[in-house]
């Protein structure tokens, strides 16, 4: 029996209730591969500041690339600590795949193990998975709710008829080192995506804009938790070999691009929806050892990320608390 498997079997302490306040609370979740580690621990330590499952209190779960696995299971009913043995089960096997056949088939088996065949009707609570269309080179969001559509409700369908594994698979493909992922809609439709992080690896902008533009909520009854994948000193060439340096080349330039959409989402965040409260969390950790990237598939390493994730919430927790509860 898998280690994910026995986790879900475990009773839950998570009982509280959360009263209804008409506040519609955001949470935005970064790309980042294996990085996710981080974001995982940030919410264990949000979830167990709340006592209830985070589908409970969030009204909008956004996530992008690894955050789009995570919001997925969290829109879905999944405790943190369901979450994280999923990770630690099958994150390092992905990441240790040579070539992108082989990482795409080993994420396709992911999503289908954890996921099945649940389309969108399946969540608990608001959601968007974001993924990028490669042909037009523009975003691709699947959601759950028609009240989060901008414009064409007539013909609405949650997720367009897909599968949340597919969608979910489609944001993780971080192409070249992934395929290409090519879903087929409700309307008949072959649509060619990779990961979301080419557009919007930070989604706390989409997700305003689905509060603010589609569900017409007021500035002042929007709250948004924004948890990144923190930054980290890249990995050095363990040796000499130039394929090596070059395979690592083109993996910091991946991260640079994304790196560089999650900054300026989040300036252009700030710049146009100021007045809406907002926490990100994502520390910048410089000491040596800390190296890593979105590829870590180390155990220890991955499991010191989730620990500096829930040192992270230690600097934000009475801000949290005063968004949350």
């Amino acid at each position: 029996m898998s280690e994910a498997a026995t986790a879900s079997q475990v009773p839950s302490k998570l009982t509280s209730e959360l009263k209804k306040d008409g506040v519609c609370r955001i949470l935005s979740l970064d790309g980042g591969g294996a990085k996710g580690f981080y974001t995982l621990g940030v919410l264990k330590e949000i979830e167990g500041m709340l006592g209830c499952p985070l589908y409970k209190r969030f009204d909008l779960v956004f996530g992008t690339s690894t955050g789009a696995i995570i919001a997925a299971l969290i829109a879905l009913g999944h405790e943190v600590d369901d979450i994280h043995a999923l990770y630690k089960e099958y994150v390092p096997t992905i990441m240790k795949m040579k070539g992108p056949e082989a990482k795409s088939q080993a994420l396709q088996q992911l999503g289908i193990k954890i996921f099945g065949d649940k389309k969108f009707d399946a969540v608990k609570t608001g959601v968007g998975i974001v993924t990028t269309k490669w042909i037009i080179e523009r975003p691709m969001i699947f959601k759950a709710s028609v009240a989060q559509a901008h414009g064409r409700t007539g013909t609405f369908s949650p997720g367009f008829g897909c599968t949340i594994a597919a969608a979910v698979q489609a944001s993780c493909s971080a192409y070249p080192f992934f395929n290409r992922t090519t879903v087929k809609t409700e309307s008949g439709d072959d649509v060619e995506l990779v990961d979301g992080g080419y557009c919007a690896n930070n989604p706390t902008l989409y997700a305003l804009a689905d509060a603010i533009i589609a569900m017409k909520i007021p500035h002042d009854n929007i709250r948004a938790v924004n948890v990144g994948v923190g930054v980290y000193p890249e990995p050095k060439p363990q040796g000499m070999m130039r394929l090596y340096k070059k395979y690592l080349l083109s993996v910091q330039l991946l991260q640079k691009t994304f790196e560089i959409n999650t900054q300026s989402m989040d300036q252009l965040r700030a710049i146009l929806f100021k007045d809406i409260p907002t926490i990100r969390i994502s520390d910048t950790f410089e000491k040596p050892e800390m190296a890593t990237d979105l590829f870590e598939h180390d155990p220890q390493k991955l499991n010191i990320l989730r620990q500096r994730g829930r040192e992270s919430f230690a600097s934000r927790e009475a801000q949290l608390k005063e968004f949350l509860l």
